[in-house]
């Protein structure tokens, strides 16, 4: 009855242990001058999955607002002088929501380097 299923997890287990083999045969130890592109041959100084201090993530938030603001200024500055004033007041009242975001990053410290 069950002899379908026992065959199917027995070949998985000997294909398994097949590419484990596999692997184990043929893998080459890294050369330290191809595994550290990124520190331009520089040894690592910590983990590359070390954590990050808190005021990487507000400094990667105020940069994203300010990148969101340059791609909503760009179709606006094509189109404000069809739409009128009332386009230039919209900005502004964005640009002064930025503003307050700005302000309380700089209250909670994101633009202190130390």
């Amino acid at each position: 009855m069950y002899l379908g299923l026992i065959g199917v997890a027995i070949s998985c287990l000997v294909a398994l242990a097949g590419m484990f083999a596999l692997h184990r045969a043929t893998a080459v130890a890294a050369d330290p001058l191809h595994t550290l592109p990124f520190e331009s041959g520089w040894v690592p100084q910590q983990h590359a999955l070390s954590r990050y201090h808190v005021r990487w993530y507000l400094a990667s938030l105020v940069f994203l607002a300010f990148d969101v603001e340059m791609l909503f200024m760009y179709p606006w500055a094509v189109v404000v002088a069809q739409v009128g004033w009332s386009a230039v007041v919209e900005m502004f009242l964005f640009l002064g929501a930025l503003l307050v975001a700005v302000v309380w990053a700089w209250r909670e410290g994101a633009f202190r380097w130390v």
